[in-house]
C-alpha cells in the first residue's frame, strides 16, 4: 500500500489577518477563514486539502449516484442522502470533509436548517479525479475507517468501475464488491439496492 501524500505546502490562499497556520495545525476557526472562491476545503488531522472545481465526468457521476439513492432512500423513507457541499464533522478525525454524496439514516438525520453534520454518515460516496485519487483512496479511506462510516464507496470515472468496502466487526474496511460494466452494485447498507455501473457514467462516444 502506498504511503498518502500529504500536502505539506499550503495551496495559493489570500492573505489572513492573522496568517494561516502550518499543515498539521489546521482547525476549525481557521477553516472558517478561507474564502468562498468555489474550491472545496477540507480539514482531516489538520491538514488542509483543497480540491479544485471538478470535470463533466465527475460532476456527471456524482448527480447519477446521487438521484439514484435518493429515490431508492425516499421511496422507503430510510433516512436523508445530500450531495457536495456539505459539512461534516468527524470528531477528533476531521472537520470538516465535504464527501461527494453520503447517506444519513432517518434516526440520525439533521434537522431542517442544519449547517453542518457531526459524526459518521452511514453510506459515503467518493467519486474520484486525478487530483483527488490518492486523497480519496489512502487519507479519506482511513479518516472514514476510524470515525465509523458503515460503508465507503470509491467510483472511479476512468476506469467505469465501483468498489464498496464495508466495517467490519473488527472496525476496519473490508472490501465486499468490485463492479465494472455490466455488473450492479449493491450495498449492505441499503440492502437490496441494485445500481448499474454502466448508468453512473458519461456514455463513451
Amino acid at each position: 500500500v502506498l504511503p498518502p501524500v500529504i500536502p505539506r505546502r499550503l495551496p495559493r490562499l489570500p492573505a489572513g489577518e492573522q496568517g494561516w497556520p502550518a499543515q498539521g495545525e489546521w482547525t476549525y476557526e481557521d477553516y472558517k477563514r478561507l474564502p468562498d472562491d468555489g474550491r472545496r476545503y477540507e480539514i482531516i488531522e489538520g491538514v488542509l486539502y483543497v480540491t479544485a472545481a471538478p470535470n463533466l465526468d465527475h460532476q456527471y457521476t456524482v448527480g447519477e449516484i446521487f438521484a439514484a439513492l435518493r429515490t431508492y432512500v425516499r421511496e422507503r423513507q430510510l433516512g436523508i442522502v445530500i450531495s457536495a457541499p456539505f459539512e461534516v464533522n468527524l470528531p477528533d478525525i476531521a472537520q470538516p470533509v465535504q464527501p461527494d454524496v453520503l447517506f444519513i439514516a432517518a434516526e440520525r438525520a439533521p434537522r431542517p436548517g442544519a449547517e453542518d453534520f457531526t459524526g459518521a454518515p452511514d453510506l459515503i460516496v467518493e467519486v474520484l479525479s486525478q487530483s483527488t485519487a490518492r486523497t480519496d483512496r489512502l487519507v479519506k479511506f482511513g479518516a472514514y475507517e476510524r470515525a465509523g462510516v458503515r460503508e465507503y464507496w470509491l467510483v472511479d470515472p476512468r476506469t467505469r468501475s465501483v468498489e464498496v468496502y464495508a466495517l467490519s466487526e473488527e472496525g476496519t474496511y473490508e472490501m465486499i464488491g468490485q463492479h465494472t460494466s455490466g455488473e450492479t452494485v449493491a450495498s449492505a447498507v441499503l440492502s437490496d439496492l441494485a445500481l448499474s455501473v454502466d448508468d453512473l457514467f458519461v456514455a463513451e462516444r
